[in-house]
């Protein structure tokens, strides 16, 4: 599911953070949680909001699968090809 982008709006880096923050917050256990979701992140909708988590777990599948490697990250919370390049040789 990693390749489904119906979402309507776009997300941004910001938006992103956002989200993961907000699904910290609001555990599988919250009444209305794709919705709280959705407010917390602004912008975007329920079904967006969940597309997007089935999408980031689809992801951690692959990552934990070895499908796809780890990203490097660097100092200001970015990533670069470079860095993935060189993880992908070790």
């Amino acid at each position: 599911m990693a390749s489904n982008t119906n979402t309507c709006s776009k997300w941004t880096t910001k938006k992103n953070k956002q989200f993961e923050n907000a699904l910290a917050i609001y555990d599988k256990e919250t009444p209305d949680r794709w919705y709280k979701i959705a407010m917390f992140v602004g912008g975007t909708t329920e079904v967006e909001v969940k597309s997007q988590y089935e999408i980031l777990v689809e992801d951690i599948k692959n990552i934990e699968s070895g499908k796809i490697p780890l990203p490097s990250y660097n100092r200001n919370g970015g990533y670069s090809r470079e860095n993935i390049s060189s993880a992908e040789q070790k």
